[in-house]
């Protein structure tokens, strides 16, 4: 095994792996880090509680670096649909169709290990790249062009470029000294992975009530996954209610329109916050993904974001390779924080007043969130932009999500 390269990626997830996978047949060598390689994937297991709403922004990307056919092959669900609502499902609910702006499906819903473990599938048809898993990273000393990462089992590898795609904790960004801004927001995430008596749906929706959202995503055949925004309390007495009281309470409290269970499959939670790295980069450094952001999970947006920050990254990145530019300098890595900053603080406070908005119960208030809702279904231009924005079509985006080659 290689010791030294000249791009190391802290992280082999889905962030981290696509940027390898950018990188792959290039000129560069690259390691990437992953602690455990995912179990592996078997069409008669039950969906996994994680899973994401991809763009087609995001299978954009997937395409480009040769994973969405695995991802394909797999599983995965077309969502053609989605719909909005608070008080009165019928009257006051925004519905956003692919369809109207002439798409076949506004995203898909896939369990994360089926994006890695197609992402990692794919690294092994690169020569550049070595996947180095499991590996336990045991201490990071940044240098800018000559980062030492050791491992627990004594491995040392050494990168002139090092990159951090390893999550909201991320030891490559602590060890490099780099703050963060966060807060809680004092609220949990449960998710429920259940059966339904409904066939395929194509369908995800979200109601707003005064203790979180409740929403639904379909996944393949008559399975769904289901979030229960609530707060820290209550979830916590969710989690310990039996099945049989776990279905009654979900039953009891998410809209008419869920239908009825049949089973209960798995079920667990997670705290909510935000946070945003005061550096994206420094000399011979790069974060990316929930190592330099953290989102509300209201919009799904969490993975697109970031599946974004790994394809500019890797623009840059390759721009700096065929120019015969140091890819260490700080100055080159800056162009990749200027395309990603503001437009991760953008839909990092889009969701915060989202969030906000819809957490006050204050009448008058309320009464506009209800008529601004009915309205924005009949307002057919403004409505037809927000949908290209949560398919991630809307505003500057790398060449790796136009399908273009860079």
């Amino acid at each position: 095994m290689n010791t030294r390269y000249d791009v190391v990626i802290v992280g082999g997830g889905m962030v981290g792996a696509t940027i390898a996978c950018a990188l792959g047949n290039s000129n560069l060598s690259v390691a990437v880090l992953e602690h455990a390689y995912p179990k592996a994937f078997e069409s008669d297991q039950p969906n996994d509680l994680r899973v994401s709403a991809i763009s087609v922004a995001s299978e954009n990307i997937l395409k480009m670096v040769g994973a969405w056919e695995g991802i394909l092959s797999r599983r995965s669900c077309p969502y053609r649909r989605m719909k909005v609502w608070e008080a009165d499902e019928v009257k006051a609910a925004t519905e956003f169709v692919s369809d109207h702006i002439g798409h076949e499906y506004l995203g898909h819903i896939v369990e994360n290990r089926v994006i890695q473990l197609a992402l990692l599938e794919r690294l092994k048809a690169f020569d550049n790249i070595d996947l180095i898993c499991p590996a336990k990273v045991e201490e990071i000393d940044y240098s800018p062009g000559s980062s030492l990462i050791r491992l627990d089992d004594e491995r040392e590898i050494i990168g002139r470029l090092l990159i951090a795609a390893d999550g909201g904790d991320s030891k490559v960004r602590q060890a490099a000294g780099i703050g963060v801004t966060k807060w809680d927001y004092e609220q949990f995430a449960l998710v429920a992975s259940v059966t339904t008596n409904y066939p395929q749906q194509d369908i995800t929706w979200q109601q707003f009530t005064p203790t979180g959202p409740l929403a639904f995503l379909p996944l393949s055949g008559e399975n769904a996954s289901l979030v229960w925004y609530n707060t820290p309390d209550n979830v916590k007495r969710l989690m310990q209610l039996d099945d049989d009281q776990f279905m009654q309470e979900l039953t009891a409290t998410f809209p008419d329109t869920l239908g009825s269970l049949d089973k209960l499959l798995m079920r667990g939670y997670f705290p909510l916050r935000r946070q945003h790295a005061q550096e994206y980069v420094l000399e011979g450094l790069a974060l990316a993904g929930d190592s330099a952001h953290m989102i509300n999970p209201l919009a799904g947006q969490g993975v697109n974001i970031g599946l974004l920050d790994a394809a500019s990254l890797a623009e840059v990145i390759l721009k700096a390779a065929r120019t015969g530019e140091d890819i260490t300098e700080l100055e080159l890595l800056k162009e990749y924080e200027q395309q990603r900053r503001q437009h991760n603080l953008l839909m990092m406070q889009t969701m915060d007043a989202f969030y906000r908005i819809f957490s006050n119960q204050i009448g008058p208030l309320k009464l506009i969130r209800n008529i601004g809702l009915g309205l924005a279904e009949r307002v057919t231009p403004a409505k037809n932009k927000v949908t290209r924005f949560a398919m991630g079509l809307e505003g500057p985006l790398p060449a790796l999500a136009r399908l273009e080659e860079i």
